[in-house]
């Protein structure tokens, strides 16, 4: 993974570069002792299915008497040698071999530098940062909130205020919501009870795998937080990204939603388009029976802040759609795709349809792109009225 650049799905049983590349060394290897490096006393050999050097010593032709006698006899007459003589040929044969060796060694470390250690490791998501979509969120010097949305959960209570069941209510997202409700309820302040509980989707782990490394290099601080947790001025000073469902959105639904052509149903598994009339209902909630495959929607948004700050919405109406979409803007082609179809405008919303099986997501297709007027959106008025 290091040498070449690979990332954590590298399988050596079906990717054969490793291979390739200690074959191609040790036939240059074998090449050179057959050639030019066929007089070396030592060799660098590389062991068939292993990869690693092992040096091997060669043994030197059998040689005459005579020849014997006279190499004998060869150092002594080099140790009185002068300065400037000539040497032996045995002696500066030696001395070649020892440079060709040197030569050698040095020759391999830099190719084993060049082709298999490259100096900067790959980096899969950097023209993925510098899209149109993440730019403005990681160039700025603003802190980055990511947003989970999660469900509040309070207690129904009997009358010995023992709590028998717990409840989710779509309008009721937190214990502010609560003690707003019995406020205008009183009737059933006795029988509802706060207890601190909330619940995530399945799809917000895999959000949170595939957003985090796009956000890892960020010389900023990220901050993780639930929907329930967001603080109303968080949405003027900070980035936020929001990833999980459609009816976990809570005020940023009602904001993102005043300037958009659509609107999410009473039941959070439909999808209403006021500009054609088309109604986009999700199976992942109950499919039809029978049936493994199903059909959901994931929805994308990105829009100016009030105060010059981003928010980018990545949300579906169930898991299969929310998956979808988290891979969809952290992958190189489909946020091309995305990129393109928005036609630089800078907020702008997209709707998709993505099919799924056993609550896992196959495939998606985008089915629109359309614009979003941040002044509308913080100030109820559109732009070009102003």
């Amino acid at each position: 993974m290091d040498a070449f650049g690979k990332g954590a799905a590298f399988d050596v049983s079906q990717d054969a570069m490793v291979r390739v590349y200690v074959h191609k060394l040790r036939r240059k290897l074998e090449e050179f002792y057959t050639g030019t490096g066929a007089d070396e006393p030592a060799r660098l050999s590389i062991p068939k299915g292993e990869y690693r050097f092992v040096i091997e010593s060669v043994q030197p032709p059998a040689q005459p008497a005579e020849q014997a006698l006279t190499a004998v006899a060869a150092p002594a007459a080099t140790a009185l040698a002068l300065p400037g003589t000539i040497e032996a040929p045995s002696t500066r044969r030696r001395w070649i071999a020892l440079a060709l060796a040197a030569s050698l060694l040095i020759n391999i470390a830099l190719l084993l530098t060049a082709y298999m250690r490259p100096a900067q490791p790959r980096d899969d998501f950097a023209s993925i940062r510098q899209s149109a979509i993440w730019a403005p969120i990681l160039n700025d010097d603003r802190p980055i909130f990511l947003v989970i949305g999660d469900y509040y959960i309070f207690g129904e209570t009997d009358s010995t205020m023992e709590v028998k069941r717990l409840v989710r209510e779509f309008s009721i997202n937190s214990p502010q919501d609560l003690e707003q409700y019995l406020k205008l309820h009183p009737e059933d302040a006795e029988r509802y009870m706060d207890l601190e509980l909330a619940y995530l989707p399945t799809a917000a782990a895999y959000a949170l795998r595939d957003v985090m490394p796009v956000l890892s290099t960020a010389n900023k601080r990220i901050r993780i937080v639930t929907m329930s947790q967001l603080n109303p001025a968080v949405i003027k000073s900070a980035d936020i990204i929001y990833v999980g469902y459609l009816s976990g959105l809570g005020r940023l639904g009602e904001l993102a939603f005043r300037s958009s052509r659509l609107s999410v149903g009473e039941t959070y598994d439909e999808i209403v388009d006021h500009k054609t009339g088309k109604r986009y209902v999700s199976q992942a909630g109950a499919p039809y029976r029978g049936e493994t495959q199903v059909h959901d929607y994931g929805y994308f948004a990105t829009f100016a802040g009030p105060d010059g700050n981003r928010i980018m919405i990545v949300a579906g109406t169930r898991d299969v759609a929310a998956m979808h979409m988290s891979e969809t803007i952290t992958a190189q082609r489909t946020l091309d795709t995305l990129v393109s179809s928005a036609k630089s405008m800078p907020s702008f919303e997209a709707l998709y349809e993505v099919y799924g099986m056993d609550r896992m997501n196959l495939d998606g297709r985008l089915l629109l792109t359309s614009p979003l007027d941040s002044e509308r959106i913080w100030t109820g008025t559109a732009a070009a009225a102003r």
